[in-house]
């Protein structure tokens, strides 16, 4: 039921790779905002807030709480979005979340992003005595001080320390359990999904060691780390941070080699690879980490119905010569010649029928190579 789900936001194409942005203890979803909108041009993005953060309803927790209670929460939005797989990248307490779901649920990951964040939080008496005065006192005292422990001096962002201002006291108490509890450096070593570990040099809670822990543990890891940056990485060098998962992220251009391979065949991609050049790298990387590693990995359209619009789109346009390896694509993809005979009967209607008489001969002398 709804009211049992976290508070989120999504953004970006339904259908395009799903990306899980988790939220640091006492900031909202806001922490992401000049980061989300960017990485939803190829991800479906949802980022999550806490219980009883940025205004989200806070009964999701109590008193008690793990960091693994909260990724069965992660886990429970997820799927009711219907999504299987994902990527995740988290600050702080979401970061810990992140590190949960490696460990206990590596088959719901497809990479990992642990920024500013830990194995574990320096022990549990801090988190225990924070909890208690927050309990006591509520949660004003922690908002006038916000900027200190989250940036560095002369920089802040207003709404997320109006995000700890109005946070609930119990549930911001139970997350503090939550992190009191937390201590995964002894599983480390089972994380075997690809990840990356983003430290800021002037962060005060979770300094450079506390990642370089992880990326010494981690097989899969890369570390970077961001000078003059404090806790809150996404908000104070978003350009920063989007670069470094974008990078991380693209797994698409190995994705989308592995599809170009698949249609296209090993021997036409080793050739177009022996032929790149310097000059040339950079469209090559394009050509696999979006037309394949996007457009062709969209579950929208199977390869079959996208091999018949690729052909189409080809005549019209007079494109013989990819047209030729196209053909050779579509009965790769399962189209019999008949088939691709329809589709070429087709495109002299719309197309013209020079551009069909072209296409034809072009279409003819593959289908004979192939035999």
């Amino acid at each position: 039921m709804i009211e049992n789900l976290l508070n989120h936001r999504s953004e970006g194409p339904a259908s395009a790779p799903p990306l899980l942005l988790g939220p640091s203890l006492g900031t909202s979803y806001a922490l992401w905002d000049a980061v989300a909108p960017e990485l939803s041009s190829g991800h479906r993005v949802v980022r999550w807030n806490l219980p009883g953060h940025g205004g989200a309803a806070p009964g999701l927790v109590r008193a008690g709480a793990t960091v693994g209670d909260l990724a069965g929460l992660v886990l429970a939005l997820a799927d009711s979005l219907g999504i299987e797989r994902f990527a995740y990248a988290g600050v702080s307490l979401g970061g810990a979340v992140g590190l949960h779901l490696a460990v206990h649920h590596p088959d719901r990951l497809e990479s990992l992003a642990v920024i500013c964040s830990s194995a574990h939080f320096n022990g549990s008496g801090p988190w225990e005595e924070r909890a208690a005065r927050v309990r006591r006192e509520g949660v004003a005292w922690l908002a006038e001080n916000a900027d200190a422990r989250w940036f560095t001096p002369g920089f802040t962002v207003p709404r997320l320390v109006e995000d700890q201002r109005t946070v609930d006291p119990e549930a911001y108490a139970a997350c503090c359990d939550a992190l009191a509890a937390f201590d995964l450096r002894d599983r480390l070593g089972e994380i075997a999904v690809r990840t990356l570990l983003v430290a800021g040099r002037r962060d005060p809670a979770t300094p450079p060691p506390h990642l370089r822990e992880i990326a010494d543990a981690v097989p899969a890891a890369t570390l970077v780390e961001l000078p003059s940056v404090s806790h809150l990485a996404p908000a104070q060098c978003p350009e920063a941070v989007l670069t470094a998962l974008r990078s991380h992220l693209d797994g698409g251009a190995e994705r989308g080699m592995a599809v170009r391979r698949a249609v296209l065949g090993d021997a036409h991609v080793d050739r177009a690879q022996a032929r790149q050049t310097p000059f040339t790298a950079r469209f090559q990387d394009f050509i696999s980490r979006y037309a394949w590693g996007e457009i062709w990995t969209d579950p929208t359209l199977s390869r079959r119905e996208r091999s018949l619009v690729t052909l189409t789109a080809l005549v019209a346009h007079g494109h013989l010569d990819e047209l030729a390896m196209h053909v050779r694509a579509a009965r790769r993809n399962g189209l019999a010649p008949e088939e691709i005979g329809a589709v070429l009967l087709q495109t002299a209607v719309y197309c013209g029928v020079p551009a069909a008489n072209s296409a034809f001969a072009t279409a003819q002398r593959v289908l004979e190579e192939e035999g």
